[in-house]
């Protein structure tokens, strides 16, 4: 096993993050929390312990958005990805930043993306959780 993700998180991409609020609150029920990570504003519901959605501004492209972004609550992101593409997985973003940490994605063996996603205090590689 190359990582134990501790939450997904669906994230979408939005023209218009105030219409995407109206709506999933008016269809589902959803109420997003406005949140600004310095990387600019954003929504983000939590629906479970280990489940959320967040809405991101962005052209929504088909095949890209949704994108199922799994959670390593113990760091190592890039190991992770390292680990990713030895195993033969396609890297399409390399280790980035991304609100309040950092992110990246890749392609499952169907082409189908999925993000992977670290809270900012968490170490980028298990080397440095061991020191």
């Amino acid at each position: 096993m190359l990582f134990k993700p501790s939450e997904a998180c669906l994230v979408y991409h939005a023209t218009d993050l105030e219409r995407s609020a109206r709506f999933y609150a008016d269809v589902l029920g959803i109420a997003f929390e406005r949140r600004d990570a310095g990387a600019g504003p954003f929504l983000f519901a939590r629906l479970s312990a280990d489940f959320s959605i967040s809405v991101m501004p962005g052209q929504p492209r088909p095949g890209s958005s949704p994108l199922v972004t799994f959670t390593l609550a113990e760091g190592g992101i890039a190991d992770v990805v390292a680990a990713l593409a030895d195993y033969g997985a396609t890297i399409v973003s390399p280790v980035g930043d991304a609100p309040d940490g950092k992110g990246a994605a890749f392609l499952d063996p169907d082409g189908h993306p999925m993000g992977l996603y670290q809270p900012r205090d968490k170490p980028l590689t298990r080397k440095e959780t061991a020191q």
